[in-house]
C-alpha cells in the first residue's frame, strides 16, 4: 500500500456515503437520430463483406436473375459489385429501396408466409449507412435506367444512368464510415474465403442459376446454370460435382422423399468419403441456405456410426416445406430457422440418410481405391524375390502353387471358427460354417464367380484378407469388417428384445477410477439389456456376473474398462431418447470391438470367405463402427498401370 493511503480511505468512505451522495439524475428517453439507427441495424446484418454479399445475391434471386456476377476487391473491404439480369427498379423504387423497413417481398403484411429470400427492409439502408453505395437499376422496356447513391446514410436523388437491364449494386469502402469496425475484420484473404463460401452455398441452394466471382483479376468461381430443363436433383448434381469436384460424382447418392407436406432432396456422401470441418454439410430450407445447429447436429447423428468422431460428412440436403410451420425470422442474417415441430424434422432426415446409404450398398469412396494404387505405385521393390518354388505351403497360400499349375484346389479342411457360435440374430447368421463334407466337395470359386468381394485368396499378416473379384482386387481389413457385423448384430438384438446374456461361472471383479464405477452402475438397466450384468462390489469397483451371449468368451476385464472410458468421455445433450439411443449404440460399439476378429488370428479360407458374404450382406460394413474403411479395392486397369501393361 502506498504512503497515506490508509489514511484516505475513510475519506473516499465519507464521500461515497449516502447522506452526500447527490441526487441522481433522471434519464430521457429520446429518439435516436436516423443514421445512428440505421448504423445499429448495420451492426446486426452486416457483420463481414461475406454478409454484404449475402444479402445483396439474395435480393438478386428474389428479382428472378438468372444470371449473377459478383466481383470484389481487397476481401470486400474495397469494393463489392453485384450485378444481376432480374426484373429491375425504377426511380421511385430505387428511392424507396434504401429506406428503412420498406420492402417488396409482403405484399400481404404477412409475417408468417414468407416465400422469398429477404424481406426485413434492413439491408440496403444499413450498407447504405457504412458504406459508399451506388444502385443502378434498369426496368425492361424503360427508355433507360436510374442511378442512386448513399453515403454514410446521405441519400442522393435519383438520376437518369445506362444500364442494359437488371440491377447493378456497388458497395465502396465499407465501414468507412465506423471504423472501429474495420479493426474487427480479418485479412484480405479470410474474408475472400467467407465471402467464396456464401456464394458457393448460394449456388448449390439454386443451381439453375448462373454464377460468377472474382476477386480483383483472378476468377474464384465460373458456375453456369444447371439447365431448367432439369429437375432440381439433376440440377443439384451438376452443381454439385462443379463445386465440390469430380469426386462428388461418384461418391455422393441421390437422395429423395415426399411425405406429410415436405419434400426432401439432395446428395448424400459415402461415410468412408469424409471432410476436416463441416463446411461441406450444405443445408437448404425453402431455397434458403442456412447454417442451423439443429439440423447440422441431425445429419452428424445420421453418420454417428459411420465417420470417425473428429470428421464430417459431406451432404446437401434441400427442404421445401410449408412455410407456415418454419420461422425464417428468429435471426438478424437469416442463418438459423425453427420449426413448429423440431423432433419430426430431425427423425425424417436420420431416417432419410440411412436408407439413402443403405440403397448404396457395400460401397467405400473412389478417393481410397485411388490411394491404395497410389501407394502400391510409390511402395520400393523387393531386392531378392523368392523363387516360386519357395512359396509357403501353409493352408492359407496353397492354392497360389496348385493354381499357378491350371489346377482348381478345393477348400482345405475347415476347423470351426471360435465366433460361429454366436449367430444368434439373422445378422450374424451367413457366419455359420458348413460342414467339412460340404466344404471338400465344393472347389474355390473363381474370379469369375460374380460376388462384389470376390473370393478369398490369402490371409496377409494374420490381419488383411487378400480377394480376388471379377474386375481386380480386394483388400479387407478382417478386424474392422468382423467389429461392423458384431455391431450391426447388438443392434439388431436391442431393437427386438434385448441381448441374451451367459451367466459366468466365476464372477468377476473390475477395479476402476473414481467416479466411473458409479457411472456404470447409473447404467445398470441399460447395460442389463446389452446382456451385461453389474453388480456394485466395493466403492471403486464392479461385479461382473453376465456378458453378452453374441460375444462368447471375452475380456469382461477389458470390456468394462472400455465401456467405462467411453462413456465418460461421451456426455452429449439432447433429448432423453435420443440420449439413451446414443448410449446404447455407444455401449454396442464397444463390445462389438470385444466380440470381434482379432489381428494376428489366423483364418481360414472357409472363415474368410463367410465374413465376405457377410459384409456383401451388410450395407454399413463398408466402415466399421468408428468410422475406417473395411476395404479397398484395386481394378484391373489399376494393377495394369502399376505394371505398365
Amino acid at each position: 500500500m502506498r504512503p497515506g493511503a490508509a489514511h484516505e480511505a475513510p475519506k473516499l468512505a465519507q464521500a461515497h456515503s449516502t447522506t452526500d451522495a447527490p441526487e441522481p439524475k433522471r434519464p430521457v428517453i429520446r429518439a435516436l437520430p436516423d443514421g445512428l439507427v440505421n448504423q445499429i441495424a448495420a451492426g446486426e446484418v452486416i457483420e463481414r463483406p461475406a454478409s454484404v454479399v449475402k444479402e445483396l445475391v439474395e435480393n438478386a434471386l428474389d428479382a428472378g436473375a438468372r444470371s449473377i456476377a459478383i466481383h470484389i476487391e481487397a476481401g470486400g473491404k474495397a469494393a463489392i459489385t453485384v450485378a444481376d439480369d432480374g426484373v429491375g427498379m425504377d426511380a421511385a423504387d430505387l428511392t424507396r429501396a434504401v429506406q428503412r423497413h420498406a420492402t417488396s417481398k409482403l405484399p400481404d403484411d404477412d409475417l408468417v408466409t414468407i416465400r422469398t429470400l429477404g424481406f426485413r427492409g434492413e439491408a440496403l439502408p444499413s450498407i447504405g449507412a457504412v458504406s459508399r453505395l451506388t444502385l443502378t437499376s434498369r426496368v425492361a422496356g424503360s427508355p433507360h435506367g436510374a442511378q442512386l447513391s448513399v453515403s454514410a446514410g446521405e441519400i442522393s436523388q435519383p438520376r437518369p444512368a445506362a444500364l442494359s437491364s437488371g440491377t447493378q449494386v456497388e458497395v465502396r469502402d465499407l465501414f468507412f464510415s465506423v471504423p472501429a469496425r474495420l479493426k474487427f475484420l480479418k485479412s484480405d484473404q479470410a474474408e475472400t474465403t467467407a465471402i467464396a463460401d456464401v456464394v458457393r452455398r448460394l449456388a448449390l441452394a439454386a443451381p439453375w442459376v448462373a454464377f460468377t466471382l472474382k476477386s480483383e483479376r483472378r476468377t474464384l468461381l465460373d458456375l453456369p446454370p444447371s439447365g431448367a430443363q432439369l429437375p432440381f436433383s439433376g440440377a443439384l448434381h451438376l452443381r454439385a460435382v462443379a463445386l465440390l469436384g469430380r469426386d462428388a460424382e461418384a461418391n455422393m447418392r441421390p437422395l429423395g422423399l415426399q411425405r406429410e407436406g415436405l419434400a426432401l432432396e439432395g446428395l448424400v456422401g459415402l461415410p468412408t468419403w469424409h471432410r476436416a470441418t463441416s463446411r461441406d454439410i450444405h443445408l437448404v430450407v425453402n431455397d434458403r441456405p442456412i447454417r442451423d445447429r439443429m439440423l447440422t447436429g441431425t445429419v452428424r447423428a445420421a453418420y454417428a456410426d459411420l465417420v470417425p468422431r473428429d470428421r464430417f460428412p459431406a451432404v446437401i440436403l434441400a427442404l421445401a416445406i410449408e412455410p407456415e410451420v418454419v420461422d425464417v425470422n428468429v435471426h438478424p442474417q437469416k442463418a438459423d430457422v425453427r420449426f413448429r415441430n423440431p423432433g419430426h424434422i430431425r427423425a425424417l432426415l436420420i431416417s432419410a440418410i440411412r436408407n439413402t446409404l443403405e440403397e448404396a450398398g457395400i460401397a467405400t469412396a473412389s478417393t481410397l481405391d485411388a490411394r491404395a494404387e497410389a501407394l502400391f505405385a510409390a511402395a520400393p521393390s523387393a531386392p531378392n524375390p523368392l523363387p516360386a518354388q519357395d512359396l509357403p505351403q501353409s493352408p492359407t497360400y496353397a492354392g497360389f502353387a496348385e493354381q499357378g499349375a491350371g489346377q482348381q484346389t478345393p477348400y482345405q479342411t475347415p476347423y470351426k471358427a471360435d465366433y460361429t457360435h454366436r449367430a444368434t440374430t439373422p445378422r450374424m447368421a451367413a457366419l455359420d460354417q458348413p460342414s467339412s463334407q460340404e466344404v471338400r466337395a465344393k472347389p474355390v470359386a473363381g474370379p469369375g464367380d460374380d460376388y462384389p468381394l470376390g473370393t478369398a485368396r490369402a490371409h496377409l499378416h494374420d490381419t488383411y484378407i487378400l480377394a480376388e473379384s471379377r474386375d481386380g482386387l480386394v483388400l479387407v481389413d478382417a478386424h474392422a469388417a468382423h467389429e461392423r457385423l458384431v455391431f450391426e448384430a447388438l443392434k439388431e438384438g436391442l431393437e427386438r428384445d434385448g441381448l441374451a446374456a451367459q451367466q459366468l461361472l466365476v464372477p468377476d471383479v473390475v477395479d476402476l477410477p473414481a467416479g466411473q464405477a458409479d457411472m456404470l452402475l447409473g447404467l445398470a438397466d441399460v447395460l442389463r439389456k446389452m446382456g451385461l450384468g453389474l453388480e456394485p462390489f466395493g466403492e471403486q469397483a464392479v461385479l461382473v456376473r453376465e456378458t453378452p451371449a453374441l460375444l462368447g468368451h471375452c475380456d469382461a476385464q477389458g470390456l468394462v474398462r472400455d465401456l467405462a472410458e467411453e462413456l465418460a468421455d461421451g456426455a452429449t445433450g439432447g433429448a432423453a431418447a435420443d440420449r439413451l439411443q446414443r448410449q446404447l449404440h455407444k455401449v454396442a460399439s464397444s463390445m462389438a470391438c470385444h466380440g470381434s476378429v482379432r489381428a494376428g488370428r489366423r483364418l481360414k479360407v472357409d472363415e474368410m470367405n463367410a465374413l465376405l458374404r457377410q459384409i456383401e450382406a451388410t450395407p454399413a460394413a463398408s466402415q466399421c463402427n468408428h468410422g475406417r474403411p473395411t476395404f479397398l479395392r484395386l481394378d484391373k486397369s489399376a494393377l495394369d498401370r502399376l505394371f505398365d501393361r
